[in-house]
């Protein structure tokens, strides 16, 4: 019986370890994308959103509200940025109802674009064109 218990004290305390190396590295594999927006390289962004999905099943959606540029989300990142090519490329891959939400200061994309007098931004473009 006892033996019994202190394995699965192991066990969990393993699980508790790998859980939080695994929430390390996809911290890790994230570190670089704000740069990767405001240079506006499309490849180099495609090819983390691939690496990202194949190393750890996340698809941009599921990361996009967990990452910050400078108190920006991705899409505010790339507009304030004019960086367009970066900007639709995330436009076209989220999901029109993530796109329609709002973020984490309480308001949505359309809003946030029409305060901050960007609605010509081909960007802003392209998300009115989607939702």
């Amino acid at each position: 019986m006892l033996k019994i218990v202190k394995t699965s004290a192991a066990v969990i305390a393993a699980s508790f370890v790998f859980t939080g190396t695994a929430q390390a590295d996809i911290n890790d594999a994230l570190q670089n994308i704000c740069s990767i927006i405001a240079a506006d390289d499309k490849g180099e962004l495609r090819k983390k959103m691939r690496k990202v999905q194949s190393d750890y099943r996340l698809k941009l959606n599921d990361y996009y509200s967990g990452v910050t540029c400078g108190g920006q989300s991705l899409i505010r990142t790339a507009i304030l940025n004019n960086a367009v090519e970066t900007g639709t490329l995330m436009v076209k891959k989220m999901p029109t109802s993530d796109l329609s939400a709002p973020e984490k200061d309480g308001k949505t994309l359309q809003a946030w674009i029409a305060e901050q007098g960007l609605a010509d931004n081909p960007i802003a473009v392209e998300l009115s064109s989607r939702i």
